[in-house]
């Protein structure tokens, strides 16, 4: 590693113990501007430095010090990364982290970095993503503008937990690398309806299911059969669609539902059966209940999950 720095104060010398942000080190070589070696530097003169343990970031101070004294700093400064490190990975933003929100019943918001080649692009991709916004998934874009990702837009995702949308630009060297280290997400893109069409399908896709009852099967009970160590089984006669075992059932006395639990059995004569088709005859037993009269109905249903999609007003 090496790093150009320009001497503030003081003088460093070859063979100084040193702290520069969160890497200690000591000096092996000092070049100046011409790439000459020299002995020591002093106040106004940009050098560069050889014998660092790390590569810095650009804006650290480099701190002459007593060889003890740089090796608990360092420590200590690596500690607090790490512990920031973690907070960050734990509240850094992607979409699927809005799941989360959403899933408590609160609206999620997710915040946007936009940056894109033209001032139209940007306004149009904007415009776009803004418009995808319900309650229950908001879209707040909280800066863009035109030119490449730098590392400014990446830590400015990263204070306000955003996710960076490119349109026909790209990371730089330094943005990349600031990204990865902050967990922020920036996803690249070189057609409008694209980067619209993705990010509203992966906010549907974050959308709680709604759930549908489908009536499976109904069967009307015409025997009464009380069998020991099993209880009460209901002799029916299936009178639309399928009756399934182990589906969730409920019971119907005069069309008033007066118990819904599961079915625990379902045999066709004495042998057990997965499932009985319409227009044939069963005996069922329902799991933890036996009040079962002769005129009642069976019905059994499944709860289906439909997948749902953002509502967008008509030329909105």
């Amino acid at each position: 590693p090496v790093a150009t720095v320009l001497i503030e104060r003081g003088t460093v010398k070859v063979g100084d113990n040193f702290v520069c942000g969160l890497h200690g080190g000591r000096v092996r070589a000092l070049l100046d501007e011409r790439g000459q070696n020299i002995e020591e530097a002093g106040p106004a003169m940009p050098t560069r430095i050889l014998g660092l343990e790390g590569v810095p970031q650009a804006g650290d101070s480099l701190v002459v010090l007593a060889p003890e004294r740089v090796r608990d700093i360092v420590t200590r400064r690596q500690q607090l990364e790490r512990e920031k490190d973690i907070r960050r990975r734990a509240t850094g933003t992607r979409l699927e982290d809005v799941f989360e929100q959403v899933k408590a019943g609160k609206q999620a918001h997710l915040n946007v970095v936009i940056k894109a080649d033209t001032d139209g692009s940007v306004q149009a991709l904007s415009d776009s993503l803004e418009r995808l916004s319900t309650d229950e998934v908001a879209i707040d874009v909280i800066h863009r503008g035109v030119g490449g990702i730098n590392e400014s837009d990446v830590l400015l995702a990263s204070t306000s937990q955003a996710i960076i949308l490119g349109f026909h630009v790209r990371p730089d060297v330094g943005a990349a690398k600031t990204a990865e280290r902050e967990s922020v997400e920036v996803r690249i893109y070189n057609v409008i309806y694209e980067a619209v069409e993705e990010i509203r399908l992966a906010l549907e896709g974050l959308l709680v299911p709604e759930e549908h009852e489908s009536t499976v099967g109904s069967a009307e009970v015409r025997e009464i059969f009380r069998v020991p160590k099993a209880g009460t089984v209901a002799g029916c006669y299936v009178q639309a669609g399928t009756m399934r075992r182990n589906l969730s059932i409920r019971l119907l006395r005069d069309q008033v539902q007066i118990y819904e639990g599961r079915m625990e059995s379902l045999r066709r004569f004495k042998d057990d059966a997965r499932e009985v088709k319409d227009g044939y005859e069963c005996g069922i037993s329902i799991e933890n209940y036996n009040d079962v009269k002769i005129g009642d109905m069976i019905e059994c249903y499944e709860i289906i999950e439909v997948a749902r999609t953002l509502s967008v007003e008509p030329g909105s």
